[in-house]
């Protein structure tokens, strides 16, 4: 007998001895849970976003200012990052940004006065470099580099003060929980259940392993949004395995394809320049995924915007999302020319136009906030923001009156009592659930809101409520937030502004559709249609998921933290030092003895991401 045939039978025909593990089993994983994110969760709240010093520039007073990011204003306004207070700079002087060979590159950004370099005056943009003189207005600064020796203090600074949690316990619980879970649903399946279950678990354990263990070996650190989004996935299949058992296998390639998503976007966004030269693709990507929904898709939940292919339905409005965030990004070089906002609104109302004719209102919405929040961080603007609010509203009465049968759909809003055997009966079901749960749940597999239609989905805050507890259910959404929290704390030291803007809008898209998920199956808000993050069953939402995760991901300006950022060469830097210093060609696995590899709490890292 093999070791699944021994799992598969373990509980098969003992009914009794499955209730008494299902009654110790359920009281122990909010423990677990808790013990799980506890540190993940505590270290992405408390990280300390040390700013990075790219460069420094000496003031005509001998002060030097030091360029804390790769794209920096410089003007006499408060709100610039090198505020000069000379009455001739402008407000908005000029904007001086960083390359990834570290090499510099002055705009001019209309000023009043001018910009020079080495007396020269500059028409739109020049290179600058270290020892130059780049004048304003007639006031003279210098750029100067930050010297190894300093280099070297501000890497044993960040590595002591910003040093994130090992991720061993967390592993090693989190694998403890899945295997819990993993008999919690062969107890409550009983005879019925199937071979795909044992090994959907394994197979998510395996390749959470094979992950971490090469992250690390690649001298990687700082594995907390990782951690976050592992547990979520576990609860995304025992929800499947409850309410979907057929499906599981599709739930976990969708995992292991977000996975593939999260690490090619995040390494693909080392490049800015390459970045910058896909964003039209990324645009037009959008638009022809959601234009493939309005032509070909398949009205399912009242949206027509599912596509079948050889069997397999998808949403293709989820990955948009991630071709949306991408597009909708920018750095500080497109921030400062006119009409910035121009084609941004353009590709919005060609999305919002689909959307609202695939009668998607909820992907809308969420595609609604995350324009506000791209379109105020790019312009500032709350008067344009208002009327684009207004013209919003306007649109939404015009979209009523020439379908009304979408009034219809939000009439039970508030009213889900009333209309328990009608409009209401999804959310009414959804409440009785999550009240019988109570805080540690009746256990994985053992509910019954999952005969619901659409139970997995957008009521799949019901059926962790009913079948894991508040407790956990709670934690699910702590998790939402402090990816939420840490991305916004994480921009005050942000290298781009790409990467802050594209954090800001990936959390709010996920931190919105966690609320209209949540909210709208207990009837605080209308139940629109949207899924949990990494939660709830669904290839196209988890690949969209992880996705998403990169964009965070990207900001992590610890110390190695973000595989966005390359490892730096020490040995260049060296070099780069000291010209004159030449040393013996040395194999490459000579050159990792610089390195810690110790998997211990107690490791160190010698790594450096400022580079």
């Amino acid at each position: 007998m093999t070791i699944l045939d021994g799992m598969l039978s373990f509980f098969a025909g003992r009914p009794e001895e499955a209730a008494w593990f299902t009654g110790i089993v359920r009281f122990a994983f909010p423990l677990l849970a808790a013990a799980i994110l506890a540190g993940a969760i505590k270290s992405l709240l408390r990280v300390k976003h040390m700013p990075e010093v790219w460069a420094y520039l000496t003031l005509p007073n001998g002060d030097s200012v030091p360029l804390t990011h790769w794209e920096n204003i410089l003007g006499r306004s408060g709100s610039s990052d090198i505020v000069l207070s000379y009455p001739v700079i402008s407000r908005q002087h000029a904007a001086l940004i960083r390359r990834e060979d570290d090499t510099w590159t002055v705009y001019d950004l209309d000023s009043k006065g001018g910009v020079t370099v080495n007396g020269k005056p500059v028409e739109g943009s020049a290179p600058v470099g270290f020892g130059e003189v780049l004048g304003l207005s007639g006031v003279e600064t210098v750029l100067l580099p930050v010297s190894q020796a300093e280099k070297e203090a501000r890497r044993q600074r960040r590595r002591r003060l910003e040093k994130p949690p090992s991720p061993w316990l967390s592993l090693i619980l989190l694998t403890v929980f899945q295997g819990f879970t993993l008999m919690q649903l062969l107890a409550a399946a009983g005879e019925e259940a199937s071979g795909a279950l044992p090994m959907s678990f394994l197979c998510l354990s395996g390749v959470m392993w094979v992950y971490f263990l090469a992250l690390r070996s690649a001298r990687r650190v700082g594995f907390e949004m990782e951690i976050i989004a592992f547990f979520l996935c576990t609860l995304s299949l025992a929800v499947t395995a409850s309410s979907a058992p057929r499906a599981l296998f599709k739930q976990l390639i969708a995992m292991v394809l977000g996975l593939g998503i999260f690490l090619v976007l995040g390494i693909f966004l080392r490049d800015l320049e390459r970045v910058k030269r896909i964003r039209w693709l990324m645009a037009a990507g959008a638009i022809c995924l959601l234009g493939l929904s309005l032509a070909a898709g398949q009205v399912k939940y009242g949206a027509a915007n599912w596509i079948n292919i050889g069997g397999v339905s998808f949403q293709p409005s989820e990955v948009a999302k991630i071709c949306y965030i991408f597009a909708g990004s920018a750095t500080l070089e497109r921030l400062f020319r006119k009409r910035n906002l121009g084609l941004f609104i353009v590709l919005t109302g060609a999305c919002m136009g689909c959307l609202a004719l695939m009668s998607d209102f909820g992907t809308a919405a969420i595609f609604f906030i995350t324009f506000l929040v791209i379109a105020y961080l790019r312009s500032g603007d709350f008067a344009t923001l208002s009327l684009i609010c207004g013209g919003a509203v306007f649109g939404s009465f015009v979209l009523v009156s020439i379908k009304p049968y979408v009034l219809r759909r939000f009439a039970t809003w508030g009213h889900a009592w009333q209309n328990a055997s009608d409009g209401g009966f999804q959310q009414v079901r959804t409440m009785s659930a999550s009240a019988s749960g109570g805080l540690v749940g009746v256990g994985a597999g053992r509910g019954w809101l999952h005969r619901v239609p659409a139970a997995d989905t957008d009521l799949v805050f019901g059926m962790l409520c009913e079948e894991w507890g508040l407790i956990i259910a709670v934690l699910a959404v702590c998790c939402i937030v402090t990816l939420a929290v840490f991305a916004v704390r994480a921009c005050r030291a942000g290298r781009s502004s790409f990467y802050l803007i594209a954090a800001c809008a990936a959390t709010s898209m996920m931190v919105f559709q966690t609320c209209l998920n949540v909210l709208g199956a207990v009837d605080i808000l209308p139940l629109t249609g949207v899924t949990f993050p990494f939660v709830s069953n669904g290839g196209s939402s988890m690949l969209c998921s992880w996705g998403l995760l990169a964009f965070l991901k990207a900001t992590d300006t610890r110390q190695n933290a973000s595989f966005a950022i390359r490892l730096p060469n020490r040995k260049r830097e060296r070099q780069q030092e000291d010209p004159l210093a030449r040393r013996p060609a040395v194999p490459i696995e000579e050159e990792l003895v610089d390195f810690d590899f110790d998997f211990g709490p107690g490791w160190e890292e010698d790594g450096h991401a400022e580079d």
